[in-house]
């Protein structure tokens, strides 16, 4: 069911599958679709203009362009390649994007993984060789025993932030979000479940999977795990059950085994249409509403038909998240996840 007034937009996906085409629909999209592209910079990238470390556009323009390529990739041809022009011209030697300010780095796994797929959703010709570097960086970012991790490691399978590598015993920042998009950037590039990286990611989603169903953030940054512990066990939340949700797939685990429907019913349980669950612990639920649009974009794939509540569109066609942290507050950011929760996933 889809329904949509003056202050909210209710999206259920399977009624939106059911009315595919709806104005209710393609409305807000459309003027969402219409910001985004209006945030294009002259270099082709866009362009945090919140927050400085986003603000090189190296993380930025492939979670937007990938976003927008799901809601339409027939229209804005010549935008669509300047935003590509923009990403190749940012990927190092090595294949890695993010990586362009020797200072700062810019999310670089998540930022190549996102560009793969954006990539490979474009189709434009040499597409299969303009990735090659990408995967192949993402494949020896992998914390595995090419790099002296052994499968009792916390870490092991898993993928960090990116930039040098980490050898034991100091592993960074290890963490389920940023395993499901190089995951989902693999999966794009058809690398096979049977693929050793494929592999030895499901150790790790098997240590972030509590026997409630859900799943938690980290097995290495343990302070990091947003919804703290209960009785020396780490709380499940949203969030990181979708995402595992969608790491496992991606991984080739098929939507009937055991461990995806223990996480749909976690969901199913302790979903909220307007904030992440979770977080009902008074200490924590800034988080519930923080990563209100994270969120609404991953349940919407992860469990389509559970409703997905957006606060009110901006006169511009834009969404920003009252809550600031972490980062849902910036309009390219909050209005990217709209899309993909209005584009239903599709695709």
């Amino acid at each position: 069911m889809i329904r949509f007034d003056r202050r909210t937009f209710l999206l259920s996906a399977a009624g939106a599958a059911a009315c595919a085409r709806t104005d209710t629909r393609t409305e807000p999209l459309q003027k969402a679709v219409r910001f985004l592209w209006s945030q294009q910079g002259d270099d082709g990238g866009f362009h945090s203009q919140v927050y400085g470390l986003l603000r090189s556009g190296q993380s930025l323009t492939p979670f937007v362009l990938e976003a927008l390529l799901l809601a339409d990739k027939t229209s804005r041809g010549a935008d669509v390649d300047r935003a590509l022009a923009f990403i190749k011209r940012n990927v190092n030697a090595e294949g890695a994007l993010g990586l362009a300010d020797p200072v700062v780095a810019d999310y670089p796994n998540y930022s190549t993984a996102l560009a793969v797929r954006a990539m490979v959703r474009a189709a434009r010709p040499g597409w299969q060789s303009d990735i090659a570097p990408m995967v192949a960086c993402l494949r020896v970012q992998q914390f595995s025993e090419d790099i002296g991790w052994k499968p009792s490691d916390a870490p092991y399978g898993a993928w960090g932030m990116g930039g040098p590598i980490h050898h034991p015993p100091d592993a960074g920042h290890v963490e389920i979000s940023m395993t499901r998009h190089v995951l989902e950037g693999l999966a794009a590039a058809e690398v096979q479940p049977s693929d050793p990286a494929m592999q030895r990611a499901l150790v790790f989603l098997k240590k972030t999977q509590n026997p409630d169903g859900g799943f938690f953030f980290s097995t290495v940054n343990t302070e990091t795990n947003k919804a703290g512990e209960e009785n020396g066990a780490i709380r499940s939340y949203g969030t990181t059950t979708a995402d595992g949700i969608l790491s496992l797939r991606a991984a080739g685990v098929p939507d009937s085994d055991r461990r995806i429907t223990a996480a749909r019913k976690w969901l199913r349980d302790h979903h909220h249409p307007d904030r992440v669950p979770g977080f009902d612990m008074p200490p924590y639920q800034a988080w519930g509403t923080g990563l209100r649009f994270y969120y609404g974009a991953a349940v919407t794939v992860a469990s389509p038909g559970l409703p997905v509540l957006l606060p009110p569109q901006k006169e511009d066609g834009s969404w920003r998240n009252s809550n600031n942290i972490v980062k849902e507050d910036d309009p390219l950011i909050a209005t990217a996840f709209a899309v993909r929760v209005l584009s239903n996933g599709a695709g």
